[in-house]
């Protein structure tokens, strides 16, 4: 696929940004990312398949890699990231790796990206199985180490999928599932951290969150198993356990500190 081609390198909408006053700069913004949730919605069904596919395989134990590089990798590490304290799941449960490594998380690494071979070497000190699932996360949908590392894993045998904001891209062609989030042209020319980093960003949580429910690490609406690693969290478990059991305050607290989690505090003597 050539740039031209690409609805991610396609003009902005916009001319003259320079020119523009602040607030009609914000107001412009705001104004594309309303498209966002929409071109997410399309999605769904796409979505819905891919989770229902991943599920029984995370019960067996197999684990869910994101891979991506650049703003990509950045929010594939932040989702994985966020889900052991959140959800008090282990970290190698799901594994953000990102081209040229956690260097990469804070400065650009040159090439990293380019070399469609790396993916698989990243994902190889894993130790993949055919329980093991792989999700592209890349916006032009041709990312080399990307698309090299979602080829390689379909071909071992490993479920696949990709996240792109443009249509049949080679990624999309050699994923099982191909999530396209088809946003348009970014404000700023080619600036993908923008509308597709955002929707990238609303896919995670879609899958991420729909799997922890479906793993049983959430019970009505609450995160009843999350890791007490702050002042915050203690708070809120310690609430949520005085509005279960009508205890004080200080009687929540002292039962959840003592038990260690929300659910385990929930359970009866």
């Amino acid at each position: 696929m050539e740039a031209k081609d690409k609805i991610t390198e396609q003009p902005s909408h916009y001319e003259h940004l320079e020119k523009m006053r602040v607030g009609e700069l914000l107001r412009h913004i705001n104004d594309e990312d309303r498209l966002v949730a929409e071109a997410v919605g399309k999605v769904i069904p796409t979505i819905e398949a891919f989770v229902e596919a991943v599920e029984p395989r995370m019960k067996r134990g197999g684990r869910l890699f994101y891979v991506g590089a650049g703003t990509s990798g950045r929010l594939g590490v932040l989702d994985a990231s966020e889900l052991p304290p959140t959800f008090g799941v282990p970290a190698d449960m799901v594994i953000g790796l990102i081209a040229g490594g956690d260097t990469a998380l804070r400065s650009a690494v040159e090439n990293a990206e380019d070399y469609p071979e790396k993916g698989w070497e990243d994902l190889l000190t894993f130790l993949p199985t055919k329980d093991d699932t792989v999700l592209g996360i890349a916006a032009s949908g041709t990312t080399p180490y990307v698309l090299g590392a979602v080829a390689e894993a379909g071909r071992q045998g490993l479920l696949t999928a990709c996240i792109t904001s443009n249509p049949h891209t080679p990624l999309a062609a050699a994923a099982d599932f191909a999530i396209e989030t088809i946003v348009g042209p970014e404000f700023v020319t080619g600036s993908s951290r923008m509308k597709s980093g955002t929707a990238q960003k609303m896919v995670l949580n879609m899958i991420s969150t729909s799997l922890m429910i479906r793993l049983g690490r959430v019970e009505g609406n609450r995160m009843v198993k999350m890791q007490l690693t702050n002042a915050k969290l203690v708070d809120r478990g310690t609430r949520m356990i005085q509005e279960s059991l009508g205890l004080s305050y200080d009687e929540a607290q002292e039962r959840l500190l003592e038990r260690g989690s929300v659910d385990k505090a929930l359970t009866s003597d």
